[in-house]
């Protein structure tokens, strides 16, 4: 092991003692001592699967779209709600209706797809148009739980859609009455009831707003030739290489100086899947970021009180305790993981404190030891869900009472987790071994890449599988609804939300009691409540909180670091 690691570290030791390189690109003095220009130079682990909002919900492909398309809101970066392509909204005293008023001045990127090429502006229809869209099966959309069984009609459309793919008709609902164009500037969803954090539903990337000239001249390819309203213009993707774009110079936002955003000529998008060779790449000053610090060498770089160290002090890091958690996921329709005496023995088997000492070196913010929803969520008392702690004789009993004493007859079962080395594979090394040392249990391990990885745990083909959650909004109900088992589909189809296929009638009633409680703390009580069943049911072996560290250039102003992990670039500027 420590011949494998030396060359690397003399490599960064090398590498970290030169300059750390500037900014491609030239850089033009703006209003108020900011200036614009450069090319951001942002690398990705994970590979990017779809450039279409609707069927996204892996982080890679968000941190790019959310730079390429508008949403109604945003966040900033303490999380506080902010307008985008509203610039303002209200929610009818009954909590059914919102309504939002939209900007005038939004216009989509130029493209083939409009009259002479140039970008058209952006409408109430065009929000109807994309929502709805989002509902149809019929455009693979990974996001239509955000609608169904909440928006007036957005389940019959849905099961229409269903319906009309499998018999080649058109659907015999035309489309979601709950989502309504009043007039070019307005629009307006309508709820079957209320649902209380549905304000941050339209704020996730997934509800980027597109135009129906594109995806009708795009068709199938619409994936992979997106036009958005967003800071910045598709250019080219090319998989596993780099996936480029450049500046909207008609993008509606300005800086407090008046400086029309984006300060960037562009970004271009790398995915280097060895997170060892993108912290190279940074110090070399390839990059203008790097993302999460390779296990092995963080406590050689950072120091105790999470400041860089010795010849890495010229970088800016910049850490938050992140709303999120790393997981494992057990299909509870497996033949082998049905059985939740199971699952329960793997939870306790796993030592979480060794593997945060010992493989993470302390860069987590703590271990999953109660539930999914993490201590960071705000208002959320995650210490009183009661979770699992390490207990290898509690875990070997339960194994036992299943019918497999000292693992005995217990067959082997398959990892499957995402290429591309780093923290990821060495957690499942630790984790493999202590299944094996504590239950016995042969555990073989699956790299496969991304986008292939998510296909196959949304149709429930990998039923022990690694994956994170990181929150699409401040709320525990983002989290907790991959547990809701009225989302789960029929067998052989996919279940991209509630990957896990858990299904508790209990949970489902308090659950939902909580999504229509507008009193937050009765809404947390009510979550904790359902998330407790869920825990006991052990449908995930939860493993740690996550705690978000990036490298980035000292030239670097203005860079979007928050919880969310959400990297929308349209304020971020060289200097």
């Amino acid at each position: 092991m420590k011949r494998l690691i030396t060359p690397l570290l003399i490599s960064l030791a090398v590498l970290s003692c030169t300059d750390p390189g500037k900014p491609e690109g030239t850089l033009r003095q703006a209003k108020g001592g900011r200036q614009y220009g450069g090319i951001y130079r942002q690398n990705e682990v994970g590979e990017l699967s779809s450039l279409d909002p609707a069927r996204i919900n892996d982080v890679t492909s968000s941190h790019i779209v959310i730079n390429i398309y508008d949403q109604l809101i945003g966040f900033d970066n303490d999380l506080n709600i902010t307008p985008l392509l509203a610039k303002r909204w209200f929610i009818s005293d009954d909590g059914r209706t919102y309504t939002y008023i939209l900007r005038s001045n939004a216009r989509f990127h130029d493209d083939p797809c409009f009259p002479n090429g140039k970008g058209r502006i952006v409408t109430a229809h065009d929000v109807k148009y994309s929502f709805t869209r989002i509902c149809d099966t019929r455009a693979k959309t990974k996001s239509d739980s955000y609608f169904r069984d909440k928006v007036v009609g957005a389940s019959a459309y849905y099961e229409a859609t269903r319906v009309a793919s499998q018999s080649g008709q058109q659907p015999r609902v035309k489309g979601v009455e709950g989502f309504v164009a009043v007039d070019d500037t307005t629009f307006q969803i309508v709820l079957e009831k209320p649902f209380a954090p549905f304000e941050y539903t339209v704020a996730q990337t997934s509800m980027g707003i597109v135009p129906r000239e594109a995806v009708e001249k795009y068709g199938e390819n619409f994936f992979q030739h997106p036009v958005g309203s967003g800071p910045f213009r598709f250019v080219s993707w090319t998989p596993d290489r780099t996936c480029e774009m450049v500046r909207n110079p008609s993008y509606w936002d300005v800086d407090e100086f008046g400086n029309q955003l984006p300060y960037l000529d562009g970004i271009r998008f790398s995915f280097m899947k060895d997170d060892k060779m993108q912290l190279l790449e940074f110090a070399a000053g390839n990059l203008e970021e790097s993302y999460r610090i390779p296990n092995e060498y963080f406590a050689d770089i950072v120091d105790e009180n999470k400041n860089p160290k010795g010849k890495w002090a010229k970088f800016k890091l910049l850490h938050v305790t992140a709303l999120g958690t790393q997981f494992y996921g057990m299909v509870t329709t497996d033949p082998v993981f049905k059985d939740k005496r199971i699952r329960q023995a793997f939870n306790y088997a796993v030592d979480r404190n060794r593997i945060i000492r010992y493989v993470l070196k302390g860069q987590a913010s703590g271990p999953a030891h109660h539930g999914l929803v993490p201590p960071s969520m705000p208002g959320y008392e995650t210490d009183s869900v009661r979770g699992y702690s390490f207990d290898p004789v509690k875990a070997q009993a339960l194994l036992a009472e299943a019918g497999y004493p000292r693992g005995k007859g217990f067959p082997e079962v398959t990892l499957q987790l995402n290429a591309g080395g780093g923290r990821n594979v060495s957690v499942a090394e630790a984790i493999q071994q202590m299944l094996k040392e504590h239950l016995n249990v042969t555990v073989k391990l699956l790299q496969v890449e991304f986008a292939q990885h998510l296909e196959s745990i949304d149709n429930g083909q990998a039923p022990f599988y690694r994956l994170g959650w990181i929150a699409d909004y401040p709320d525990p109900e983002t989290f907790l609804n991959l547990y809701h088992g009225k989302i789960v589909p029929p067998p052989g189809q996919p279940s991209p939300i509630n990957s896990t296929r858990f299904q508790n009638a209990r949970f489902d009633e308090l659950f939902e009691q909580a999504l229509s409680t507008t009193d937050r703390s009765k809404r947390m009580r009510l979550y904790r409540e359902a998330e407790q069943i869920a825990i006991d049911n052990a449908p995930m072996l939860l493993i740690f909180n996550d705690e978000d560290y990036r490298f980035i250039q000292s030239y670097v102003k203005g860079h979007p670091h928050n919880a969310m992990d959400r990297t929308n670039h349209h304020r971020t500027r060289f200097e």
